[in-house]
């Protein structure tokens, strides 16, 4: 019974670290989300901070339209990090009795 619980303290540990260490790498990650065919796009890191918004000129004359598609484009690289971040974290966790549906802290 003791090298059992011992075991899982090394596990939770190793997971704990890996987690940092993915968290780091998450937070550096780049992605760029797209709306209106790539007519515009939003880089934007794993914070959620945006780095750069490209609009094609075509888009200029339709104000709401761009608004639309500006939006859009950031909506899908937020959705596009939280897959990732997703990802990330069930390679980590996977092999580790959770219960199902349940959440990482981030």
């Amino acid at each position: 019974m003791k090298g059992n619980i011992a075991g899982l303290v090394q596990q939770a540990q190793k997971m704990q670290q890996e987690m940092e260490k993915a968290k780091a790498e998450m937070e550096r990650m780049e992605v760029t989300g797209e709306a209106g065919g790539g007519l515009a796009r939003v880089t934007m890191d794993g914070r959620h901070a945006v780095k750069k918004v490209q609009i094609d000129p075509s888009l200029v004359e339709d104000v709401e339209m761009l608004e639309d598609i500006v939006t859009a484009a950031i909506n899908d690289a937020v959705n596009r990090i939280s897959e990732a971040n997703e990802e990330r974290m069930s390679n980590i966790t996977s092999g580790l009795p959770l219960p199902p549906g349940f959440k990482m802290p981030f």
